[in-house]
């Protein structure tokens, strides 16, 4: 605990000075005097609150002057302040996520399982960003709208389901819904992370175009390549991921694409995407000072209207 405005304690002794500066008057000089036998005698609990008011006085005195002087502790501040920055996760919801080649706790997941877990995971801990999520199939919806509201947009990706945005792969359309959203946003910082494992089947444009157009107007794109096996090494794969559309997307957005074959790989990505958009959660706690002022001076008055309800009553 400290004291605001500790020099105001120098107040504490104005009583006394009061006092010496100002004595009682002389009872000598007294115009009327009243024979003693006029007035009750005193009660034992009329003398006991003749004794005990001056300290009663004393003791709220010394009360309000600590009160004026400002007492405060120091707390730490839970609360994360806004980052500047927003981020839209855009979500493949195909078919081939239902594919089972992720393991998770030594168990075989689909990649959707995989992918719900680690990214619920980053949101959760994205307090101070606004987050949205837009998912995709064979159409793309806004899944929850950016906010600061985390903890909502986790659950939006822990609930998403294959099958409701239809079985395709539209990626352009997907990056297309999560640029348009962040078009209107007036943060320093914009930031799209796409989820997908699969080709750009859907979509109505090139998905590499719709990246340049996220990237004209300041829009920075990750993209994270899910799957064991790609085009590239494996051409015949019937799900394997476009590894070199996603790059090309990365590239043309000013960002990075993340190739991610295990579970591993994904809690290595969030933590490369931590480390590329600095979590605001991982910033120190605010340190402030709580005013106790109010407590002293209620102590105060309160033991001041007690000393004088309980003299009025004794003396009546």
């Amino acid at each position: 605990m400290s004291l605001a405005a500790p020099y105001l304690l120098a107040l504490l002794p104005l009583p006394l000075l009061l006092r010496w500066l100002c004595p009682a008057a002389d009872q000598d000089r007294v115009a009327l005097q009243v024979p003693e036998h006029l007035f009750p005698p005193d009660t034992a609990q009329a003398q006991a609150w003749h004794k005990g008011f001056p300290l009663t006085l004393a003791a709220a005195w010394l009360l309000l002057v600590v009160a004026l002087s400002g007492p405060q502790v120091e707390r730490m501040a839970s609360a994360v302040p806004a980052s500047g920055r927003d981020i839209i996760l855009t979500l493949d919801l195909s078919g081939s996520m239902e594919k089972e080649d992720f393991l998770l706790d030594d168990q075989p997941v689909s990649r959707l399982e995989a992918v719900k877990r680690t990214a619920a995971s980053f949101v959760a801990s994205r307090t101070g960003d606004r987050i949205g999520l837009v998912i995709f199939g064979a159409r793309a919806y806004v899944a929850a709208p950016p906010s600061f509201d985390v903890a909502s947009v986790a659950q939006a990706i822990e609930e998403a389901q294959i099958g409701i945005s239809g079985r395709g792969t539209a990626i352009s359309d997907g990056l297309g819904l999560a640029t348009r959203r962040l078009l209107t946003s007036e943060a320093p910082s914009r930031v799209i992370i796409l989820l997908s494992d699969g080709v750009d089947t859907s979509g109505s444009v090139p998905a590499a175009d719709a990246a340049r157009l996220a990237a004209s107007h300041g829009i920075r794109i990750y993209t994270i390549a899910l799957g064991p096996e790609d085009l590239e090494t494996q051409p015949a794969s019937r799900d394997a991921v476009d590894v070199a559309t996603l790059r090309a997307i990365a590239e043309a957005a000013d960002g990075q694409m993340f190739r991610v074959r295990t579970t591993p790989d994904l809690d290595a990505v969030a933590e490369a995407l931590d480390r590329l958009e600095p979590n605001p959660a991982d910033r120190p706690p605010l340190r402030y000072w709580q005013p106790l002022w109010f407590w002293p001076g209620a102590g105060a008055a309160l033991l001041l209207v007690l000393a004088l309800l309980r003299g009025r009553a004794w003396r009546t």
